[in-house]
């Protein structure tokens, strides 16, 4: 049994009136399942979310290292031949509501070093696969409120009473995706329970309030552990979930916050299976999870990796459930040149899966690809079950 299973038999262990309560509110639709969580007041945490205790949930970690990129690219996808396809997302309108969650912590100085200004240039791990990972804020300022980085936010729940965080984004007004790790134990048949949202989480602030989730869909390959993984329930081919949101006084966050777009089936990658991309989450070990963080790297798909793209990253856990983004950021206005293919903003092609917690000088992590039978089932389905979310 890998390190993050032992993890999650033992917090688990004991909860069989929560797994008899949770099995009443799950239903198997086809290819996804949802659970649907008992009603509750949509402006307040559960009574069981402890925000100022709140643990990473362990990034679940892979004891086989990847083939190197230009391996890869001898492999052809283990994909149907597909075309690439989107959904762009929008901006809102930037309207905060801001709650204070827990005291903010003075981050300029914490453990006797000093917090670095400016940025810092690209290093690679053990992997040698070069990235850079920062601060999202610049010096002074409350980047994370700011489009496209708002939509991305920090995602508490419960296992067992505890709680637990990992990252989200959102990709409708009312729909959050995530890590089917961050919401039900691979193969248990298990949902966790009290999942809450904080758009643009900062430093112990919620400036766009906090969301809880009436319904969590996962594919039921992903619940019943038969998902193709290459390392079962770690390096899996539809570590992907989506969260539908209660909305408050009739309107869903995205309507302030913004969403992103999500491309399946290749979008945004080149011939040679490579993607620029962007890496946002809170990692629990960078600033204390306190403060967004923005990784970028070269990835490529691993074709004997489950298909999984795989990138050169300092994040680790926390990080788990993140949006790996390609062409993140507001595009220009152009004159005399035209954007190249696969030019839409803002596009979500995978969302943090895996990493190396027993060799951290690897500085790799991976994710599942989107593609045309997960996140867009996945959605769809969210959607048909509650429409003004979407």
């Amino acid at each position: 049994m890998n390190h993050f299973a032992k993890f999650l038999f033992l917090t688990l262990a004991g909860s069989a009136i929560s797994t008899c309560a949770f099995a009443q509110q799950v239903k198997s639709q086809g290819a996804t399942t949802q659970f649907v969580a008992p009603d509750q007041a949509t402006q307040v945490a559960p009574a069981g979310i402890d925000f100022g205790n709140a643990r990473a949930l362990p990034l679940p970690s892979a004891g086989l290292a990847p083939p190197p990129s230009a391996d890869s690219l001898l492999q052809a996808p283990n994909l149907p031949q597909t075309t690439p396809g989107h959904a762009a997302g929008g901006e809102g309108d930037g309207r905060q509501a801001p709650v204070q969650l827990v005291p903010p912590v003075n981050l300029n100085q914490q453990n006797g070093v000093a917090a670095q200004d400016g940025v810092a240039p690209q290093e690679s791990g053990t992997s040698g696969q070069p990235f850079t990972t920062n601060r999202v804020n610049a010096q002074g300022d409350n980047t994370q409120s700011f489009y496209a980085f708002r939509p991305t936010g920090k995602l508490f729940f419960n296992i067992n009473g505890s709680t637990f965080v990992c990252s989200a984004s959102m990709v409708k007004p009312g729909v959050v995706v995530t890590a089917a790790h961050c919401v039900t134990d691979f193969g248990r048949r298990q949902y966790y329970s009290n999942w809450v949202y904080v758009p643009a989480y900062n430093n112990g602030s919620a400036p766009y309030g906090v969301w809880t989730v009436s319904v969590a869909t996962v594919l039921t390959s992903y619940y019943t552990g038969t998902d193709p993984c290459t390392l079962s329930g770690i390096v899996c081919q539809d570590d992907v979930a989506v969260l539908t949101l209660r909305p408050q006084s009739g309107t869903y966050v995205g309507s302030r916050t913004g969403w992103y777009g999500y491309g399946w089936d290749g979008y945004g990658f080149n011939a040679s299976k490579q993607a620029l991309i962007s890496q946002l989450g809170f990692p629990v070990s960078l600033d204390g999870g306190n403060l967004m963080q923005r990784n970028d790297s070269q990835g490529y798909a691993a074709s004997s990796f489950s298909n999984n793209t795989i990138i050169g990253s300092l994040m680790t856990g926390g990080s788990s459930g993140g949006p790996w983004l390609v062409n993140l950021g507001i595009a220009p206005v152009l004159k005399d040149t035209a954007f190249g293919q696969a030019a839409t903003r803002n596009i979500v092609v995978g969302v943090t899966s895996w990493g190396y917690a027993a060799d951290t000088a690897l500085k790799q992590q991976g994710a599942s690809p989107f593609t045309s039978g997960n996140i867009v089932p996945l959605v769809n389905s969210a959607c048909s079950a509650t429409p003004k979310a979407c």
